[in-house]
């Protein structure tokens, strides 16, 4: 199953409120990721970064699938006003996506 990760970054003030949300991720929205095909879904935190990875088959289309489903878009709605730009990522890109250079099995 591909890998896939990337990034995003908390706006400072935010970091506390964020953690607390995700203790209590919507159970139908949960649901809703894992019918995309993803799994194996992670977030790790280190100051205002944000590092997600994920197993998926089809990456874009995942979240393509989730783009057009109500609860995600309610979800990305209350997130949105915790994050802040990543100085890297590009106006074309979806995410910040991060290249594996390395993987043991």
């Amino acid at each position: 199953m591909p890998r896939y990760a990337f990034k995003l970054r908390l706006k400072a003030d935010a970091i506390e409120e964020y953690e607390l949300t995700h203790q209590h991720v919507w159970p139908e929205l949960l649901a809703k990721i894992k019918e995309a095909g993803i799994s194996k879904y992670s977030i790790f935190r280190r100051g205002q970064e944000l590092f997600l990875f994920m197993h998926v088959e089809n990456f874009d289309g995942a979240w393509d699938q989730l783009a057009k489903a109500p609860v995600n878009s309610r979800w990305q709605k209350e997130m949105a006003r915790f994050f802040e730009p990543v100085p890297d990522q590009t106006p074309e890109e979806r995410f910040a996506m991060m290249k594996e250079v390395f993987y043991l099995d």
